[in-house]
């Protein structure tokens, strides 16, 4: 499955966000197994370098980028992507790029932490614990 990652589902991880980060990790672990096609909106890069960087420093931070460049595609951000996301119908512009960047790379979903966020979005919005469970049913029906 094609998934977009929001950006504080990394932000969890990497900063070890209680009592986030372990439902957080599960989903980022599916990744790094190939379970799921996992999809970064190239927003996220530069906020989890400016977090990261902040929290850790510069070095760490620019490790951890190259890691997420190694699990993650990026969806772009372009012109059409930021004017879509004026008129998607969702209260949080940052959330609506991510929305309209999830659908121009064909996800299937998309994972974050606030999907009340995404209440008018045309994609399917799962927490990291509900897409866990989703893809623990589906192994089970295997």
């Amino acid at each position: 499955m094609r998934v977009l990652v929001d950006t504080n589902i990394i932000l969890d991880v990497l900063l070890d966000r209680e009592p986030h980060a372990e439902a957080s990790a599960r989903i980022l672990y599916r990744v790094e197994n190939g379970e799921l096609s996992g999809w970064l909106c190239a927003t996220t890069v530069t906020t989890v370098f400016y977090f990261v960087a902040k929290a850790a420093g510069r070095d760490i931070a620019l490790r951890e980028i190259r890691k997420l460049f190694s699990l993650f595609e990026i969806a772009a951000v372009n012109r059409p992507i930021l004017e879509g996301a004026l008129d998607a119908g969702l209260s949080d512009y940052e959330d609506a790029v991510l929305h309209q960047a999830a659908q121009q790379v064909d996800a299937k979903a998309i994972v974050t932490r606030n999907a009340k966020h995404f209440k008018n979005a045309t994609l399917p919005v799962y927490t990291p614990d509900e897409l866990s469970e989703i893809l623990a049913l589906q192994t089970r029906k295997e």
